[in-house]
């Protein structure tokens, strides 16, 4: 079974450099560990979702822009990530105010192309399918 996802969790984008720590709010008023259990609606950019330090991907039009004005040389700009569906696929059997819980088997697609995954949950006590 999967780990279920809190705040703090850490996450990392194929085409970030650096990973990131997933945001929680309490709003859902439901705690794992101590901590804001998350939901697969927490995907929200610069809310739960934060920079993964400098994108690489060339589907980012900062990063084709500055990639063409090298002379093709791949240079990669700040992340500012594009999220526009929730996490996939969710535990099947778990819900947090209707919504299903996350578990550290799920996956973020970004808009640039880079695919977001849960790296550590956040806490290692409560595992959820």
């Amino acid at each position: 079974m999967a780990n279920q996802v809190c705040m703090g969790a850490m996450c990392q984008c194929t085409f970030g450099a650096a990973p990131s720590t997933l945001v929680v709010t309490p709003e859902n008023k439901t705690l794992t560990s101590n901590m804001p259990a998350a939901t697969i609606m927490d995907n929200i950019p610069m809310k739960n979702i934060m920079p993964f330090g400098m994108c690489s991907s060339l589907a980012n039009p900062t990063v084709a822009a500055a990639t063409s004005a090298a002379l093709g040389v791949l240079t990669p700009m700040p992340c500012v990530p594009v999220i526009p569906a929730p996490w996939a696929p969710g535990s099947a059997t778990v819900l947090i105010a209707n919504k299903p819980a996350l578990n550290d088997t799920s996956k973020l697609t970004c808009a640039w192309g880079g695919v977001i995954s849960i790296n550590n949950a956040g806490q290692m006590k409560h595992q959820i399918p």
